[in-house]
């Protein structure tokens, strides 16, 4: 049985260029110039494709890079609006746009909620999660004007007790130390080669932070800020609720192990990085 994750990915060929114009961003280190809300991008085609999409990151856009809409951007495009657009059609931007901004973060519910499904720990909790997930579905098959009166804080906070749930008997299954750093403030931290097996990083900062060669086995990733961290070599084969947006800001290594689901980010180099420390001793053997 397929994963219904696999599912769960952007296909901007069939999108409207909706993560382009419906959000905001402001200049910052992510994003060179500001854009309000409901502008489209400077670089948005008229194909609804990205004219930089191969240079984003050398061109000072990386915030682009580690944005996912989940696969919600053709869900609204080919689904909620039968694959009309916005541009052809002007008066369907601002449904359009506001669509989106439901959608996903309820793309990104089915996502957790998915994976819930497909962790055997959770056995307890299948049934209260598949649930949840065919109501999800059923909120991402609405029309626009139902979209619009959906509460997705409301939607969210049931899900999560789902999701913390899981988090728990997965963390319990651990034979790891299981640390607590949930919400620490873990930002360039030297945790380099750390035994992190079942811990909890629900919302961590941990920017910029050494995690090479560590073991993240069964952590718990929800919410976890991973940019600029260091996962050449690291262990996260059974992360839980590991994402790829996540993925993107991190940087790895041909040696990182990732879950299955997901594909290493095209910026990561091919081979893995250089160990100095075994490089000494291998000269010390010499």
């Amino acid at each position: 049985m397929p994963d219904p994750r696999s599912a769960l990915r952007a296909d901007c060929g069939a999108c409207a260029g909706l993560c382009c114009v419906a959000p905001a961003f402001a200049r910052s280190s992510d994003f060179p110039v500001d854009k309000p809300a409901g502008t489209a991008c400077r670089n948005l085609l008229d194909d609804f494709r990205c004219g930089i999409h191969d240079r984003l990151r050398d061109e000072g856009w990386p915030g682009c890079t580690v944005f996912d809409c989940f696969g919600a951007g053709q869900q609204v495009a080919q689904v909620t609006f039968g694959g009309r657009d916005w541009r052809t059609e002007p008066e369907l931007a601002t449904s359009m746009f506001a669509a989106f901004e439901v959608m996903r973060p309820i793309h990104e519910l089915r996502w957790y909620l998915a994976e819930s499904l497909a962790t055997p720990a959770a056995a307890a909790l299948h049934d209260d999660a598949r649930a949840l997930l065919t109501e999800t579905e059923r909120i991402a098959c609405l029309a626009s004007e139902a979209l619009a009166g959906v509460d997705v804080d409301a939607h969210r906070a049931r899900v999560n007790e789902i999701l913390l749930g899981v988090g728990e008997r997965v963390r319990a299954a651990s034979p790891g130390p299981r640390p607590n750093k949930r919400g620490a403030d873990l930002a360039g931290a030297r945790l380099r080669g750390a035994d992190l097996r079942g811990a909890n990083l629900r919302g961590a900062l941990l920017i910029g932070a050494d995690l090479r060669g560590a073991d993240l086995r069964a952590a718990e990733l929800i919410g976890a800020d991973i940019r600029g961290a260091d996962l050449a070599g690291a262990d996260l084969s059974t992360s839980l609720f590991l994402t790829r947006f996540q993925l993107h800001g991190a940087r790895g290594d041909a040696a990182t192990r990732l879950p299955s689901v997901l594909d290493r980010p095209a910026h990561w180099p091919a081979t893995a990085a250089a160990d100095p420390a075994r490089t000494r001793r291998r000269r010390a053997r010499r």
